[in-house]
């Protein structure tokens, strides 16, 4: 029973890490969370599978 309530109290902490986080960001955006503005991902330059955006057009470089 007492490592339910540890493990139940690390992950809430956690997730209320995650929610302030979010909180305290503009818009609640994540800077840099396309895979295309890491040139050790995309080593081919093809835009993003998620936004579609090309390396270059990223405003978070």
């Amino acid at each position: 029973m007492e490592l339910f309530i540890i493990t139940a109290v690390l992950l809430g902490v956690g997730v209320a890490g995650i929610a302030i986080k979010i909180w305290a960001k503009k818009d609640g955006k994540f800077a840099g969370t396309c895979a295309s503005q890491s040139p050790f991902l995309n080593e081919s330059k093809e835009p993003c599978g998620f936004c579609g955006k090309m390396p270059e057009d990223c405003e978070n470089k």
